[in-house]
């Protein structure tokens, strides 16, 4: 033992040290995660001249315990050992665990040698980080030279012109690497780092590279180009986006895998963008229809999903000439998934192509898609109805597609049943009081009967939102006797929903609605044989007293009628019941105590 130091400034580190050599994976592990308190115990100088050199030997590890190591280290670990003057030495350990076998474990190094960069000074980045770089570029293994690749942006810009010029080297180096690996990372990392280049070199170095991976003999390297040609575009103006790219635009849209074309298809509006008009409609338009026609299901649905982003970029006619007819054949596709993508996006269109051609062309498939049998295509072309709305208007939509919704509503599939429902209070607020009572009326109801507790739970929610649109009087007159009654029938179910449909809809009614029409029934519940219902009840009396208590007429009726039965429940033989029933009784007293509540104080 060196005689300089006391045993207990000795214990952290021999304990940490001990820990880690443990043959348990776990103590090993949580000797990592406390390696900050461990560096904070011990001082930045022993931390950076005894614990760093440690940590940087424990690269023969668990995958765990090294990707654990790699995420502590970048979590500003600089701040235990001296500050960000010293931030460099925690290069050592990263780079050893940035060449490891684990790719996890590699990404976590190469993420935290980032976040130490972005703390290092330019003489400091340039003096230890570059040349990790280049030891990392030329590694013996393609596991640190696939690092290296994620390295070279977040620095590029803050190092002198020579440097760059290295960095440009190195990374074309990287781009023609023998290893498909190392190839792929590039081409995964390249975008990053031309986003930094100026456009000269733009031209030059970074063409150069995303032409020799966007030809690439792996589709795994290729399909990482496409957000590579978007950045690249978007340096670019649209004259030189076609004389420099044109060739490549065409290969990677027709390219022969279809991994590629998916690829283009979800970035497809990205890169339509960043290329310009004149190439949309030279271009862009040709590839796009065919891949809504590709023969691979998975191409067609990213492709679908981007229907409406891209005809933004298109004039209404060749919308109808183009796109439209891709669109009706994507209706009748095999594949359930096409068509549920095509549910999400297809209402998008209306906007774009007016009310005489939404009316003519999208209705008849909005109806065809409303009828599809799986349930997923319905759901989304149900949750879309609000955008076409507001262009073809309700009547229209009420004459063609409420037909259509009514079958919906009784729907096998509860989550499509469940769609609807939260669709009707906007419905409603469209159709009008009249067409809404005479077509909607008795479906919500029915809803309050369903054999799935989320419908019959979403059917009371429905009602109050339904009471804030028509009006209390509407209620008292639509909802509220229709729910009186389900409390006397024989299912306990349906008492049940009585008692949840007044807890949630009261706070929206009038007391004098409460008292005339509906305490009755809900304090003859109070005495159900059903203990679920009774602590239902105690449970929507207290929604009552809270509600109505700062009135004095509220007060008077809390004071008479709930709360003798709630004292009546808290004897109640059911635990639930007494608790619940003690609880309301509780919040009533203190409402009768307190007076008004804060928010009606004014009145």
């Amino acid at each position: 033992m060196d005689p300089g130091f006391s045993v207990d400034e000795i214990a952290p580190i021999a304990i940490l040290m001990d820990e880690l050599r443990s043959e348990d994976v776990q103590l090993r592990l949580n000797a990592i995660h406390r390696i900050s308190t461990i560096a904070l115990a011990l001082g930045p100088d022993r931390a950076r001249d005894e614990l760093l050199p440690f940590l940087q030997d424990s690269v023969d590890d668990e995958d765990e315990v090294l990707l654990a190591l790699a995420e502590e280290l970048g979590r500003n670990f600089e701040e235990y050992i001296g500050g960000r003057d010293y931030a460099h030495i925690l290069l050592g350990p990263l780079e050893n665990l940035s060449a490891v076998e684990e790719t996890l474990v590699r990404d976590k190094a190469a993420e935290s040698i980032t976040k130490v960069a972005a703390v290092l000074s330019q003489a400091q980045i340039e003096q230890y980080y570059i040349p990790l770089v280049q030891r990392l570029s030329k590694g013996e293994w393609f596991t640190s030279r696939t690092s290296a690749c994620a390295l070279y942006a977040p620095v590029y810009d803050r190092v002198a012109p020579p440097v760059q010029d290295e960095l440009r080297k190195g990374y074309g180096a990287l781009g023609s690497d023998d290893t498909p690996m190392v190839r792929r990372a590039a081409g995964k990392w390249l975008g990053s780092l031309i986003k930094k280049y100026s456009k000269t070199h733009v031209l030059t170095d970074g063409l150069a590279v995303y032409r020799r991976l966007q030809s690439d003999d792996q589709d795994s390297v290729r399909l990482l180009t496409v957000e590579d040609l978007i950045a690249i575009a978007q340096q670019l103006t649209p004259p030189e986006v076609k004389e420099q790219l044109l060739k490549q635009i065409r290969q990677t849209m027709s390219d022969k895998s279809w991994r590629v074309r998916y690829m283009v298809a979800t970035h497809f509006n990205e890169l339509s963008e960043a290329v310009g008009n004149d190439l949309v409609r030279e271009e862009l338009t040709g590839h796009y229809v065919q891949l809504l026609k590709d023969n691979e299901a998975e191409v067609r649905t990213a492709a679908a999903g981007q229907i409406p982003g891209f005809s933004k970029l298109l004039e209404k006619e060749v919308i109808l000439a183009r796109i439209v007819p891709c669109v009706r054949d994507l209706c009748q596709d095999t594949s359930q998934h096409v068509r549920a993508a095509l549910a999400t996006q297809i209402s998008g269109l209306a906007p774009l192509l007016g009310k005489d051609a939404t009316i003519e062309h999208l209705l008849p498939l909005f109806l065809h898609l409303l009828k599809d049998e799986f349930p997923e295509v319905r759901l989304n072309i149900i949750s879309k109805l609000e955008q076409v709305n507001s262009v073809i208007g309700i009547e229209l939509l009420s004459e063609s597609l409420l037909p259509a919704i009514m079958e919906l509503a009784e729907d096998k599939s509860w989550r499509v049943r469940q769609a609807i429902i939260e669709y009707i209070p906007l419905l409603a607020t469209q159709l009008g009081k009249a067409i809404f009572d005479e077509q909607l009326g008795n479906l919500c109801m029915a809803w309050l009967g369903d054999n799935v507790y989320s419908i019959r739970e979403a059917a009371t929610v429905n009602l109050k939102k339904l009471t804030e649109v028509f009006g209390v009087d509407w209620a008292k007159v639509q909802i509220v006797p229709k729910v009186v009654g389900m409390g006397q029938h024989p299912t306990y179910l349906y008492r049940m929903t009585t008692v949840q449909a007044i807890t949630t809809i009261a706070p929206s009614l009038t007391l004098d609605i409460i008292q005339g029409e509906i305490l009755d029934t809900l304090l003859q519940l109070a005495q159900d044989p059903i203990p679920n219902i009774r602590f239902n009840v105690a449970k929507s009396l207290e929604v009552l007293a809270t509600t109505f208590g700062g009135q004095p007429d509220g007060r008077q009726l809390v004071r008479q009628k709930i709360t003798p039965v709630l004292d009546q429940q808290k004897n109640d033989s059911d635990a639930d019941v007494r608790y619940f029933a003690s609880k309301a009784l509780q919040k009533a007293d203190a409402v009768e105590v307190g007076g008004a509540p804060p928010f009606l104080s004014h009145l």
